[in-house]
């Protein structure tokens, strides 16, 4: 009994220095290699486990990996930052990690578009590091040095169906620099698309032919746009879809997805699109320039788009397939009804959490854990501060107005009322 007791005791003992081996605490070393000082958004990743290449979030266990965040400017080559996971963490401050052996990584997020993209070759990472391995001798805080580029992930397949094969020759860039947005930002701001032209438009100069303006969902990358374009142009050319002109729209931006809709945060898009790109295309390609001619269609946050091109400017375009859009009215926002009193983006009436993904049939990720993420990797580019960049009015300092708290989930309900 007593070896019994005395193993339980260890037991502790071990679990309560496993529970305290996590601290708030780090020192972050700036890249030796780099040429001049940088800035960005410094993101810290935890969880438990070893051996690990990388250390991410995902959407399918957002409670696995502990996040921590601070913006850094003017960074030195070689020197170090005082990284402090408290303020800006999810889904606690890292000093109350579960009580296991823990594994960390470092990311500068040097354009902030981690939210959009993930990483990309612009970052800077260090190598996945024990916990328990990362504080040196005779130090008292983990030091993390950030090596490397990070390497993005190779997404061949992002929507089941589409073929992971690109043909480069199937589309064709299409970029003019927008006047009306240009003035908004105050810089050169361009529209761009991929243009899928239809066999044989070369051998038939007097031939004019319908456009198809299609475009993406959140996050979609550069590299899914040039599949359909593959995909399109090898179904006209096998006979299954007819001879068209079609029209990739990106409508990415900084600050997320702009959706193509004019607005007093991300700027007059529709307006460009309408009276500056879509001029400027049917003066370059040989397009039916007529409503009948023009054609819409987008799915997710493209659904959105394409529908409420459609009904801003009924006199422009003949008609939209939309599928599955984003929320169309704001009585059921992510579940919520925005114009609700005291409605909660969070919690439902009997306080149970909102839904947000479920696979297998099962919820894997709530709308809370979402926007609480969302909110640690960055204040702007990710799918829900996206709906502020287009429907909210501007705050004080320029920025949106956030439609709910994201620390309690409360909706704002002026901000709600200027979405209506």
């Amino acid at each position: 009994m007593k070896k019994e007791c005395a193993l339980l005791g260890l037991m502790v003992l071990f679990a309560g220095n496993l529970a305290h081996a996590a601290t708030n605490s780090f020192r972050i070393v700036a890249p030796t290699s780099m040429r001049e000082p940088i800035s960005g958004r410094l993101l810290l990743f935890m969880m438990c486990g070893s051996g690990d290449a990388v250390v991410d979030t995902t959407s399918a266990a957002p409670g696995e990996v502990w996040i921590a965040a601070q913006e850094v400017r003017g960074v030195e080559p070689g020197s170090s930052i005082e990284f402090h996971a408290d303020t800006q963490a999810y889904p606690k401050p890292f000093a109350v990690a579960p009580a296991c052996p823990l594994e960390v990584q470092a990311v500068l997020d040097v354009n902030h578009t981690y939210n959009r993209n993930g990483r990309d070759s612009t970052d800077w990472e260090s190598e996945v590091v024990p916990l328990s391995q990362a504080v040196p001798p005779g130090g008292s805080e983990p030091v993390l040095t950030l090596s490397r580029h990070s390497v993005a992930p190779i997404r061949t397949t992002p929507v089941a169906g589409v073929p992971p094969t690109v043909n480069p020759k199937a589309a064709e860039v299409f970029e003019m620099q927008s006047a009306a947005l240009s003035r908004f930002w105050g810089k050169p701001t361009l529209v761009r698309a991929w243009v899928v032209l239809p066999p044989g438009y070369e051998r038939h100069p007097k031939e004019r032919y319908p456009v198809a303006y299609w475009t993406h969902g959140f996050g979609v990358p550069l590299e899914y746009a040039m599949q359909n374009a593959t995909q399109i142009r090898a179904r006209m050319e096998s006979g299954k879809m007819p001879p068209m002109i079609w029209v990739m729209l990106d409508q990415r931006f900084p600050e997320g997805s702009h959706e193509f809709a004019d607005s007093v945060s991300s700027g007059p898009w529709g307006t460009a699109l309408t009276t500056e790109f879509i001029p400027a295309l049917e003066r370059r390609y040989r397009m039916d320039a007529r409503p009948s001619g023009r054609l819409l269609t987008g799915h997710s946050s493209g659904g959105w788009a394409t529908l409420q091109l459609q009904i801003s400017y009924p006199l422009i375009f003949g008609g939209t397939w939309s599928t599955a859009p984003d929320s169309c009215d704001f009585e059921d926002f992510l579940g919520a009804n925005l114009y609700a009193a005291n409605e909660n983006l969070y919690r439902k009436p009997d306080g149970t959490a909102r839904p947000l993904v479920r696979f297998g049939g099962k919820v894997v990720e709530t709308v809370e854990q979402y926007a609480k993420i969302e909110a640690v990797l960055g204040s702007y580019g990710g799918q829900i501060s996206s709906f502020d960049w287009v429907f909210s009015p501007r705050g004080a300092d320029g920025a949106p107005e956030p439609v709910f708290d994201r620390a309690t989930g409360a909706v704002h309900r002026e901000v709600a009322q200027y979405w209506h």
